[in-house]
Protein backbone atom coordinates (compact mmCIF):
# COMPACT_ATOMS: atom_id res chain seq x y z
CA UNK A 1 0.00 0.00 0.00
CA UNK A 2 1.70 3.23 -0.95
CA UNK A 3 1.70 6.73 0.08
CA UNK A 4 -1.92 7.81 -1.93
CA UNK A 5 -3.91 4.45 -0.14
CA UNK A 6 -2.51 5.15 2.89
CA UNK A 7 -4.04 8.88 2.85
CA UNK A 8 -7.24 8.65 1.19
CA UNK A 9 -7.94 5.54 3.35
CA UNK A 10 -6.92 7.56 6.54
CA UNK A 11 -9.35 10.15 5.53
CA UNK A 12 -12.20 7.97 4.32
CA UNK A 13 -11.42 8.65 0.53
CA UNK A 14 -10.87 5.74 -0.79
CA UNK A 15 -14.04 4.75 -2.22
CA UNK A 16 -16.01 5.22 -5.67
CA UNK A 17 -15.83 7.81 -8.07
CA UNK A 18 -14.14 10.47 -6.35
CA UNK A 19 -10.96 8.35 -5.52
CA UNK A 20 -9.48 9.02 -8.78
CA UNK A 21 -10.82 12.90 -8.37
CA UNK A 22 -9.03 13.20 -4.86
CA UNK A 23 -6.08 11.40 -6.53
CA UNK A 24 -5.58 13.99 -8.77
CA UNK A 25 -6.04 16.66 -5.77
CA UNK A 26 -3.12 15.07 -3.72
CA UNK A 27 -0.70 15.20 -7.04
CA UNK A 28 -1.62 18.64 -7.25
CA UNK A 29 -0.79 19.56 -3.94
CA UNK A 30 2.49 17.79 -4.14
CA UNK A 31 3.14 20.00 -6.60
CA UNK A 32 2.20 23.11 -5.02
CA UNK A 33 3.80 22.24 -1.85
CA UNK A 34 7.21 22.06 -3.93
CA UNK A 35 6.67 25.22 -5.97
CA UNK A 36 8.90 28.17 -5.26
CA UNK A 37 5.54 29.81 -4.56
CA UNK A 38 5.62 27.65 -0.78
CA UNK A 39 9.15 25.78 -0.75
CA UNK A 40 8.64 22.24 0.20
CA UNK A 41 7.63 21.50 3.43
CA UNK A 42 9.78 23.92 5.43
CA UNK A 43 8.12 26.35 3.37
CA UNK A 44 4.42 25.32 4.78
CA UNK A 45 5.51 25.06 7.97
CA UNK A 46 6.72 28.66 7.47
CA UNK A 47 3.34 30.08 5.89
CA UNK A 48 1.44 28.52 9.07
CA UNK A 49 3.73 29.84 11.35
CA UNK A 50 2.93 33.41 9.96
CA UNK A 51 -0.44 33.13 10.49
CA UNK A 52 0.08 31.73 13.73
CA UNK A 53 -1.24 27.70 13.11
CA UNK A 54 2.17 26.86 13.35
CA UNK A 55 1.86 23.98 15.89
CA UNK A 56 -0.67 22.14 13.34
CA UNK A 57 2.28 21.40 10.77
CA UNK A 58 4.65 20.63 13.68
CA UNK A 59 2.08 17.87 14.98
CA UNK A 60 2.10 16.80 11.52
CA UNK A 61 5.63 16.78 11.55
CA UNK A 62 6.54 15.61 14.44
CA UNK A 63 5.59 11.86 15.49
CA UNK A 64 2.53 12.59 17.96
CA UNK A 65 -1.12 13.29 17.01
CA UNK A 66 -2.07 14.95 14.01
CA UNK A 67 -4.24 18.00 15.11
CA UNK A 68 -6.60 19.00 12.95
CA UNK A 69 -6.78 21.66 10.79
CA UNK A 70 -9.97 23.46 9.21
CA UNK A 71 -10.85 24.45 5.62
CA UNK A 72 -11.01 28.17 6.79
CA UNK A 73 -8.00 27.53 8.14
CA UNK A 74 -6.53 26.24 5.13
CA UNK A 75 -7.66 29.16 2.92
CA UNK A 76 -6.08 31.83 5.27
CA UNK A 77 -2.53 30.00 4.82
CA UNK A 78 -2.49 28.88 1.49
CA UNK A 79 -2.78 31.38 -1.51
CA UNK A 80 -5.94 32.00 -3.22
CA UNK A 81 -4.54 31.73 -6.51
CA UNK A 82 -2.74 28.44 -5.94
CA UNK A 83 -6.37 27.33 -4.47
CA UNK A 84 -8.26 28.35 -7.45
CA UNK A 85 -5.63 26.92 -9.96
CA UNK A 86 -5.64 23.11 -8.20
CA UNK A 87 -9.55 23.61 -8.21
CA UNK A 88 -9.39 24.32 -11.82
CA UNK A 89 -7.36 21.60 -12.71
CA UNK A 90 -9.21 18.84 -10.78
CA UNK A 91 -12.62 19.94 -11.28
CA UNK A 92 -13.94 20.78 -8.06
CA UNK A 93 -14.99 24.30 -6.68
CA UNK A 94 -12.73 25.97 -3.53
CA UNK A 95 -14.90 25.36 -0.86
CA UNK A 96 -15.35 21.93 -1.95
CA UNK A 97 -10.83 21.48 -2.59
CA UNK A 98 -10.34 22.86 1.26
CA UNK A 99 -12.70 20.39 2.39
CA UNK A 100 -10.79 17.84 0.53
CA UNK A 101 -7.64 18.91 1.49
CA UNK A 102 -8.35 19.69 5.19
CA UNK A 103 -8.70 15.60 4.98
CA UNK A 104 -5.79 15.27 2.98
CA UNK A 105 -2.70 17.41 4.29
CA UNK A 106 -2.00 16.06 7.63
CA UNK A 107 -2.00 12.71 6.72
CA UNK A 108 0.17 13.77 3.78
CA UNK A 109 3.10 15.63 5.73
CA UNK A 110 3.07 12.78 8.34
CA UNK A 111 3.64 10.38 5.92
CA UNK A 112 6.19 12.11 4.72
CA UNK A 113 8.05 13.04 7.35
CA UNK A 114 8.54 9.62 9.12
CA UNK A 115 10.51 10.16 12.71
CA UNK A 116 9.68 13.69 12.30
CA UNK A 117 12.28 14.80 9.55
CA UNK A 118 11.42 17.11 6.87
CA UNK A 119 12.29 15.86 3.26
CA UNK A 120 14.43 17.09 0.23
CA UNK A 121 12.05 19.24 -1.49
CA UNK A 122 13.34 17.20 -4.43
CA UNK A 123 11.56 14.22 -3.31
CA UNK A 124 8.53 15.95 -2.88
CA UNK A 125 8.72 16.49 -6.45
CA UNK A 126 9.58 12.89 -6.97
CA UNK A 127 6.82 11.11 -4.73
CA UNK A 128 4.05 13.54 -6.81
CA UNK A 129 5.28 12.34 -10.48
CA UNK A 130 4.86 9.36 -9.15
CA UNK A 131 1.33 9.46 -8.06
CA UNK A 132 0.71 10.72 -12.06
CA UNK A 133 2.15 8.20 -13.29
CA UNK A 134 0.75 5.93 -11.14
CA UNK A 135 -2.91 7.23 -11.81
CA UNK A 136 -2.68 7.24 -16.07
Amino acid sequence: MGLLDDVMGMAGMNTGAQAGQHAGTLTMLLECINSRQIGGIAGLQHLFQEKGLGGLVASWIGTGQNLPVSADQLQNVLHSDMLQGIAAKTGVDTGQLTSILSQMLPQVIDKMTPNGEVPAANSILDLAKGLGAGQA
